[in-house]
Formats: C-alpha cells, sequence, structure tokens
C-alpha cells in the first residue's frame, strides 16, 4: 500500500481527508479509480476494500478516501450532506490531477452515488463514473429512512457517532433527486446494483440508466439477490464486474 503519495488531501474548508492507496497510485501513473462511500460509512468498508484488491490485481491504481466527518478524515459529521462531499470530491481531484491531466474514473457507492453524478455532471475531469447501489432520489431515501426521525435529538441507524442533523435533512430535501442532472453525465457510465437492496431501490438504476443522454455509453449491471452492500460473494461479483467493464 502506498503511503500518501499526493501528501495531505484537504478540502475547501482545510479539514484533512483521509486516504489510501493501492495499486502504484501515483501522481505519475495512468487510470486512477477513485472510491467514495455512502452515509455513516468511511473508505475501509468491505466492499471498498475488495473492489480496490480486484482493481490492484488487474494492474489498476485507486484511491479510497473518506468524505469529511466520516471515518478517521477531520470534520463534523453533522455538517455531511451531498452538497459538500461534492466539493469534497472536487478536492481530491484537485490534488490528484495538479497541473497535469490523467484519465480519472470515479466510483461511488450509495449516497456517493449521488455525489458522483453530480459532480460528473459539472467536472469534465471525471472521465469514467460507475455507481454502486447509487442513490438517486435524495429526499425519498431520507423521508424513507429517517423521516421518523428528529434532526438535532435522533442518530442514523442507531449509530451514536451519526447525529441526524437539519443540514443533512434539509439538503437532502433541496436536492431532491440528482435525475435532472444525469442528462449532464456524458461519460462512460456503469450503474451495478441489486435486486434486494433496501436501502436504494434498483428502480432508481433502471430509471437513471434510462435518462442517460447516450446509451451507448451506459451499462447497468443488476445482480438477482444482491444487497445495498453486495454482501456474501456479491462483493467479488460486483468488484469483477468493474474491472471487465474498465478494462473494456
Amino acid at each position: 500500500m502506498s503511503q500518501l503519495p499526493f501528501g495531505e488531501i484537504r478540502n475547501a474548508l482545510g479539514e484533512r481527508l483521509d486516504y489510501s492507496c493501492e495499486g502504484g497510485a501515483s501522481p505519475g501513473a495512468e487510470l486512477l479509480v477513485v472510491i467514495g462511500h455512502g452515509v455513516t460509512a468511511n473508505k475501509d468498508r468491505a466492499w471498498a476494500l475488495t473492489l480496490a484488491q480486484a482493481l490492484e490485481a488487474a494492474g489498476v491504481a485507486s484511491l479510497r478516501f473518506s468524505f469529511s466527518g466520516n471515518g478517521e478524515s477531520e470534520g463534523d459529521f453533522r455538517q455531511s450532506t451531498v452538497s459538500k462531499e461534492v466539493a469534497d470530491l472536487g478536492s481530491v481531484l484537485d490534488a490528484v490531477l495538479g497541473s497535469g491531466e490523467r484519465p480519472i474514473c470515479f466510483v461511488g457507492h450509495s449516497m456517493g452515488g449521488a455525489v458522483g453524478v453530480l459532480r460528473a455532471a459539472q467536472d469534465a475531469r471525471i472521465g469514467r463514473l460507475v455507481s454502486l447501489a447509487g442513490m438517486v432520489e435524495t429526499h425519498g431515501f431520507a423521508q424513507r429512512k429517517f423521516g421518523d426521525l428528529t434532526p438535532g435529538q435522533d442518530v442514523m441507524w442507531d449509530k451514536a457517532e451519526c447525529p441526524l442533523s437539519t443540514d443533512f435533512v434539509e439538503d437532502m430535501r433541496q436536492i431532491g433527486s440528482v435525475l435532472p442532472q444525469v442528462p449532464e453525465v456524458r461519460v462512460p457510465w456503469l450503474l451495478v446494483h441489486g435486486t434486494e437492496d433496501g436501502v436504494v431501490p434498483v428502480s432508481e438504476a433502471r430509471e437513471a440508466a434510462a435518462t442517460a443522454p447516450d446509451a451507448s455509453k451506459v451499462e447497468l449491471v443488476v445482480f438477482e439477490g444482491a444487497d445495498h452492500l453486495f454482501s456474501g460473494p456479491d462483493e467479488e461479483r460486483m468488484a469483477a464486474a468493474v474491472v471487465a467493464w474498465l478494462q473494456r
């Protein structure tokens, strides 16, 4: 594992973003896959580690990072919104690209999938996009999962370290859905989803794929029986699908 080949990465607020690299990631490497997680998670979730290892075995460099306020990254979790994470991703791209150009693929899981769509729609530095169980309807998600909770008092999924904030709920409401930004995603795009995803329904991936402006650049892979985290053998299947797509 490389040791901080890009030095410290900080976001626009000066908060340090924790990251790890595999596969010889360096400022001079070719394709770099940047991996972002979902809500209440971090860079070391099992699916992210499995994907990074599969990419390394295929000779592809990767960088996994935790959004601010998550994992070992600096920042307040209560400020961890989709909008702030879109900006965090921009800071990561600034760090890994510097003044040069290189092919970048962003892989976002769950809420990280929404982040990827919003960033790719406005930032030409993302040359390929992968959504893993990617969230599309942000307001709908917040209502389904946290609608009966009180911001400022309750926590997400019984995690004491993940308080539900007004900032989060309001940002999810204001964004509403990333579907309006999908037509601006004009790069090759892979969407991987499971039929048994109880967090983000597979119908969201299908709708996003159908809304993309160029069907020839979009591939939707649906795993029968797979859950939101691609648990068990689906973890390896997901990683293999991403590697195969990148190689094509």
